[in-house]
C-alpha cells in the first residue's frame, strides 16, 4: 500500500498540491483523475522521486518512500522521452540496468517483451526511425522491463491505435492478476471504466473525490433504466403509467423492443419490476449507471458551483 498523508506542493507561489491525503491498495490498477492543472503530474513525480513536496509524507508498505523504492517503481511520462540515437534493444537494456538489473538479467527481460510484443526484428533499430506507435512501445517496455512492483503510467494510451489499446490495458490486467500495483493517469474514462478498481479525482490541487469506480458511478447515477422486451408499446405504456418516462425506444423485430426509461420521483428499480410483471415479456431489465465521462463532468461542475458560492 502506498499512503499519501498532507501532501502540498507549490511552484512560485502556484499551489499544486493541497494537503493531499489518500491512500492506494495494494495489488490494484488505481485510477488519478482529473483536469488538466489538477495536480496529477505533480504528484506523479513526488511519488518517482522527481521532485520533493513542501509538506507531508509518503509511505510505501509502511515505509517512508525514499531511495531504497526506486528499483520497484517503473514510470512511463506523459512526455515521452528515449534516446534517438540508441539502437532499441541498447535502450532498453540501458534503462534496466539503471534500474538496479544485471546486464544478463536486463538482455532477458528485454528480448522477453520484444518477443511478447512481436516487435523483436525492431531490436536493431535506432529509436529515430521508428514510428510514434512503436516508439510508445519501446516507452511502456522500458517502464515495466526491470519488473517493478509498482507500476506509474501518465496517459498510457495516448498515440496508440485501438489495437494496441487493447493490447495495454490486457497486459495490465494480466500485470495486476500477479499483484502488481498500477497507477494510471489518463483522460481515457472508458479505460478507466474497464479497468480502474479504485479512483481519485483531483481539481484545482485539491482532492474532491475517492472511492471505487462503482460507488462513483452509482454516487451521480439518473435513474436510467433500459428494458429488453417482447409484446407492445401500448402495454409498455400501461406499466409504465406514471411512474416512469419513456425516453427512446427501438424495434428490435418479432415484435421485440429496447426501451429507456427513466423514473419519476422516488420510483426504484423494484417498483419497475413490479409496474411490468405480467404485462411483458421481460428478457432484461437494468439500470443504466453514467459513465465515468459523466461521473467526471458531474463532480468536476459542483465543485466549481460550490467554489463560486
Amino acid at each position: 500500500m502506498i499512503e499519501i498523508n498532507q501532501i502540498s506542493k507549490s511552484f512560485d507561489r502556484k499551489v499544486a498540491l493541497d494537503e493531499l491525503s489518500f491512500q492506494i491498495p495494494k495489488g490494484q490498477i488505481f485510477g488519478l483523475l482529473g483536469p488538466n492543472g489538477a495536480g496529477k503530474t505533480t504528484l506523479i513525480r513526488i511519488l518517482n522521486q522527481i521532485i520533493l513536496p513542501d509538506n507531508g509524507t509518503i509511505r510505501v508498505e509502511g515505509k517512508l518512500l525514499n531511495e531504497s523504492h526506486w528499483k520497484n517503481f517503473g514510470y512511463l511520462p506523459e512526455e515521452r522521452g528515449l534516446y534517438k540515437s540508441m539502437k532499441v534493444i541498447d535502450m532498453l537494456v540501458f534503462l534496466a540496468k539503471l534500474r538496479g538489473m544485471s546486464n544478463y538479467d536486463a538482455l532477458k527481460n528485454t528480448n522477453y517483451w520484444l518477443d511478447k510484443f512481436d516487435i523483436k526484428e525492431w531490436s536493431n533499430k535506432y529509436i529515430a526511425s521508428l514510428s510514434k506507435g512503436m516508439s510508445q512501445k519501446v516507452q511502456f517496455i522500458a517502464a515495466v522491463v526491470h519488473e517493478p512492483e509498482y507500476l506509474i503510467l501518465d496517459e498510457p494510451l495516448s498515440g496508440f491505435d485501438p489495437i494496441n489499446v487493447e493490447l495495454i490495458l490486457n497486459e495490465l490486467k494480466f500485470m495486476k492478476s500477479e499483484g502488481k500495483s498500477i497507477i494510471l493517469s489518463t483522460h481515457n474514462m472508458q479505460s478507466v471504466e474497464e479497468i480502474c478498481d479504485d479512483v481519485v479525482l483531483l481539481h484545482k490541487s485539491k482532492l474532491i473525490a475517492s472511492d471505487t469506480v462503482e460507488n462513483l458511478r452509482s454516487s451521480v447515477k439518473n435513474g436510467l433504466f433500459s428494458i429488453r422486451f417482447s409484446g407492445n408499446m401500448i402495454a409498455l405504456a400501461n406499466a409504465l403509467w406514471t411512474d416512469f418516462e419513456l425516453l427512446e425506444t427501438k424495434e428490435l423485430g418479432n415484435n421485440r423492443f429496447q426501451v429507456l426509461v427513466r423514473k419519476r420521483g422516488e420510483r426504484t428499480f423494484e417498483d419497475l419490476i413490479n409496474n411490468l410483471m405480467g404485462k411483458l415479456t421481460l428478457e432484461a431489465v437494468e439500470e443504466k449507471l453514467p459513465s465515468m465521462q459523466e461521473v467526471f463532468m458531474s463532480l468536476i461542475t459542483k465543485e466549481e458551483v460550490l467554489h463560486a458560492e
